[in-house]
């Protein structure tokens, strides 16, 4: 695996540009932190806000509930339907 890198500058205002090559790749959200002296962006997948309602532990029963019935529908045999 061929490593990319660039050599940038902090600007007058402390910030950083990510070369336009090196930005094409990336994803678009990122946490930042620091570690022994080093930068690091760690890409992060936001979820969309009509979706979070599935991540809050209070929901866990009917999350459960909707991967056993997606679990119960990959197992239907589509062909069978197709003589009704």
């Amino acid at each position: 695996m061929k490593i990319e890198q660039d050599f940038v500058k902090v600007d007058s205002r402390n910030r950083i540009t990510i070369p336009k090559k090196l930005a094409k790749k990336l994803a678009h959200l990122y946490k930042i932190h620091e570690k022994n002296g080093t930068i690091i962006l760690e890409p992060i997948q936001e979820i969309p806000k009509e979706e979070k309602w599935l991540f809050d532990s209070k929901n866990k029963v009917i999350v459960d509930e909707l991967k056993m019935a997606l679990k119960q529908s990959a197992n239907i045999d589509v062909g069978s339907l197709k003589n009704i």
